[in-house]
């Protein structure tokens, strides 16, 4: 494991909510129209109705076109997911400190300082930062 896949991991998580809103978009291009149209019985006593019809509109290639590009996006979302499970079974196997270190400084993309005070126990930006770099250095 290095450092760029730990980038990766963000952009897996965005991409995951990027791609659900775009599955989300795309189940919602499916146009229904609505009506309502009156008429009668067809025999006496003739007694006027109305009838509520919808349907959608779709060209005869659109379907096909919406389930392709359905399936490509739900594909994009699992492997996103996947890498992220495997960069977060990775963590577990990490030391405890240095799962926070990495989950604030470059998940969370907080600064050294903020970092250092959210681990207390006296750290500072300079031992934080350290530790990272040989910890990135043993992998």
């Amino acid at each position: 494991m290095d450092k760029n896949i730990l980038n990766d991991y963000i952009d897996a998580c965005e991409l995951i909510k990027e791609t659900e809103e775009d599955i989300r978009k795309l189940k919602k291009k499916k146009q229904v129209v609505q009506d309502s149209v009156k008429g009668s019985m067809n025999e006496f006593p003739y007694t006027p109705q109305s009838f509520h019809i919808q349907g959608s509109l779709e060209e005869p290639g659109d379907r096909q076109a919406m389930k392709l590009e359905e399936a490509l996006l739900k594909e994009r979302k699992e492997n996103a997911e996947k890498l992220k499970l495997d960069v977060e079974s990775w963590l577990n196997t990490i030391p405890n400190r240095m799962q926070r270190i990495i989950r604030y400084k470059i998940f969370e993309g907080m600064s050294w300082e903020q970092t250092a005070r959210k681990l207390g126990r006296k750290a500072t930006e300079a031992s934080v930062k350290m530790e990272l770099k040989r910890f990135m250095e043993k992998m």
